[in-house]
């Protein structure tokens, strides 16, 4: 996840990013001022998620660019998390704020396999022994 963490750092300044991570998914905000469903296009290409957006900027005829500190687009390719289903994204956006659920790989999968002696003698190989030093008189 740290190439993803350094990814988001590389973003323009303009980009603010949050990354979050639960048990079940990494959920990345990002704050694209302008930008709307119909101005961004988000996809999934060899293990790197890719983001293109723009914003509108309707300038009135009368007024000129003095100064402009925001870009018009973004352009920017992060690393996936190892675990990261990229196939099984989905991504959502309000007022300028994108947020994409990525959701992470079961580990439902994991499990203890049991090891048997190769002479057949299943069960033995784990099992402990324990002697005694008393005898039952008993017995």
């Amino acid at each position: 996840m740290s190439t993803l963490r350094d990814a988001l750092s590389s973003l323009p300044d303009a980009v603010f990013a949050d990354l979050l991570e639960s048990d079940e998914e990494y959920l990345l905000v990002l704050d694209l001022p302008g930008v709307t469903a119909e101005t961004a296009d988000l996809r999934v290409e060899n293990g790197r998620l890719v983001i293109e957006a723009r914003r509108d900027k309707r300038l009135p005829t009368e007024f000129e660019y003095v100064r402009e500190e925001r870009p018009l687009f973004l352009d920017a390719e992060v690393p996936l998390p190892p675990d990261a289903l990229g196939d099984e994204a989905a991504a959502s956006i309000d007022r300028g704020v994108l947020e994409i659920h990525l959701p992470k790989r079961s580990k439902a999968g994991e499990r203890t396999i049991p090891i048997t002696s190769a002479e057949g003698d299943e069960g033995t190989s784990s099992a402990r022994q324990e002697t005694s030093g008393d005898v039952d008189e008993d017995a």
